[in-house]
């Protein structure tokens, strides 16, 4: 026995990782030790000696929903790596084969591991068991927590980051993490990989959510990773979803501990961290940026699900190769997920919930979905489109270089699509007076009168009735005529005036200035200036720059550049 150095109660040498790793709310002695001989007072060890080597424990998440436990305990350690990983253990999990009815459950469940073995059955019948509370606890998850994936080999997607050599992967598998900031879409594995580095380090691991969590929260988390860093060594894992959440006086309360070492902070954002996050903040962290999914590896994902379910349905993978729905619904479920793979799994699950009887309700197998059912399923009402974060800055950009590039094709597409996901459509107007000056220009004087009479239109009719007009003014810029020179020549002042104080302090010539008083013509003001319309032509020699910048030319003669594009000369070539 030794005295816990946090509660100073007596606690077992043997119980105090426990002791500990609970809060000090497990039981100090055990009931066989109470009921032995009265015990001999021991002197407390010392405690440098009993942390020196801290014995090996299972990661507990602290807060948030714990997956990866539930599949530990219902899977052996064979079924969670080698390439058929993901469907072994699908087909272990209970609820997953009922989709339909989650408090259903299918009678191909395995005994949990800390039950004793059942004897042999003596008849082909057996009476089917209740769900226990875990199991019907991760029944009531949806489909897309209860297949995350448990090792980094069953992990699709990020190659960059995650693949053979990525760099994640090394930190994830050395448990050398640092501090890191994981930047991407929604659905593309963010949450995944936190958790992944939960089941790899020997470190403490707490889970948060900025939409939840307070500063007073994020402060007690604080206390007790340097307690733990100070009595048993383990560093902490703080993970903070949705760390744009936080405002700039919030993210500052994490920089004194990630600068001791106290905490290694893992934020995930769906938002730009240049725009979001603290340069202090990003400065200690290191950001990964995760990518939007490939149909491809959405495809990978569906598939792998489909397949386990064949199984539960009685249906034969030789037939059907790709489960309970054919190759081209899998196909086009993941198109319509655009790179969101949480989404393609909630609409994988909608499918069969409702296309799809109880399992344990009919012995012929089914027809696997096909996809023209999966189509009349799926029919969606909006857009994948953010209208005010980077997927709306993306889209305006994409738009405006299309109708620079001389494509109506492609500038129709993202105006449909933008308009169609509910942009405004007096900014697209806007936007359109802005190119017909920028990149029309000399070229084409009557399209800025153009866009300028679409604006005035739009405002009168509004949507839906004006999306032609806009169409139409998008179309007209795409084909006209190119030309930069007005664009390039005050793009070349402004840059002057920012960085030469000559331009900015340079005199207007005298003879240019005006003379409204009898003072000022005396001094000369206006006295030398020649009056153009008195001149043939209205030709004269005279100078109109101030003396400082005399013989300087800003609009250059040529409407457009004079690079050839050499992938262009390769095309005409062959």
């Amino acid at each position: 026995m030794f005295n816990c150095p946090s509660c100073h109660r007596a606690v077992l040498i043997s119980s105090i990782d426990q002791h500990l790793d609970g809060k000090c709310r497990t039981p100090t002695t055990t009931s066989s030790s109470s009921s032995d001989a009265p015990q001999q007072k021991q002197k407390p060890q010392n405690i440098a000696s009993i942390f020196a080597k801290p014995a090996k424990r299972k990661t507990s998440i602290e807060s948030g929903p714990a997956p990866i436990d539930l599949d530990q305990d219902t899977n052996d350690a064979s079924s969670t790596s080698g390439p058929d990983a993901p469907a072994k253990r699908l087909k272990s999990e209970p609820g997953l084969s009922t989709l339909r009815h989650s408090s259903s459950f299918s009678a191909k469940q395995p005994p949990s591991q800390s039950s004793p073995k059942p004897p042999p059955a003596s008849s082909t019948s057996e009476s089917p068991q209740p769900p226990s509370r875990r199991d019907a606890r991760r029944a009531a998850l949806p489909l897309a927590e209860r297949v995350r994936p448990s090792s980094l080999d069953e992990f699709v997607g990020q190659k960059n980051v995650v693949g053979e050599n990525g760099i994640l992967r090394r930190f994830i598998e050395t448990d050398s993490c640092p501090s890191m900031i994981l930047w991407g879409p929604p659905g593309v594995g963010k949450t995944t990989l936190a958790r992944l580095i939960t089941a790899s380090t020997k470190s403490r691991f707490v889970e948060l959510s900025a939409t939840s969590a307070s500063v007073a929260k994020c402060k007690d988390v604080f206390d007790e990773a340097r307690n733990e860093l100070r009595l048993t060594r383990r560093k902490t894992y703080l993970f903070l979803d949705e760390i744009h959440r936080f405002n700039r006086a919030q993210q500052d309360i994490f920089l004194p501990y990630i600068e001791r070492g106290d905490i290694m902070l893992i934020g995930a954002t769906t938002e730009n961290p240049s725009f979001k996050l603290n340069s202090a903040l990003l400065s200690r962290c290191r950001t990964f940026t995760l990518q939007k999914l490939s149909q491809d590896e959405l495809y990978t994902i569906v598939r792998r699900i489909s397949v386990s379910l064949a199984a539960d349905y009685n249906l034969d993978l030789s037939s059907s190769p790709s489960g309970v729905v054919t190759e081209d619904a899998l196909r086009y479920l993941a198109g319509l997920a655009d790179g969101d793979g949480r989404s393609a799994i909630n609409l994988f699950e909608l499918v069969v919930a409702s296309s799809l009887p109880n399992p344990s309700a009919h012995t012929a197998p089914p027809t696997p979905i096909e996809v023209d059912q999966l189509k009349k399923d799926l029919q969606r009402s909006h857009l994948l489109y953010d209208s005010k974060g980077d997927g709306h800055y993306d889209t305006i950009s994409a738009f405006h270089k299309s109708v620079r590039g001389s494509d109506p094709d492609a500038a129709l597409y993202y105006l449909a699509r933008m308009l169609e996901a509910g942009e405004p459509p007096m900014y697209l107007a806007r936007r359109m007076m802005r190119i017909a000056s920028e990149d029309v220009g000399l070229a084409d004087d009557s399209c800025l009168p153009f866009a300028v009479a679409t604006a005035a239109a739009v405002e009168k009719v509004g949507m839906p009735e004006c999306d032609v007009i806009l169409a139409h003014c998008a179309v007209k810029l795409a084909t006209a005529k190119k030309s930069v020179r007005v664009y390039r020549a005050y793009n070349v002042l402004k840059d002057r005036f920012a960085h030469d104080p000559v331009y900015r302090a340079a005199s207007v010539p005298i003879h240019l200035r005006n003379a409204p008083t009898k003072l000022m013509k005396e001094i000369g003001y206006g006295k030398e200036y020649k009056y153009n319309p008195n001149f043939a032509d209205g030709k004269v020699k005279q100078e109109y720059l101030p003396p400082e910048i005399q013989g300087t030319q800003f609009l250059q003669e040529l409407d457009l550049g004079v690079e050839r594009d050499p992938d262009l000369e390769r095309e005409e070539y062959f």
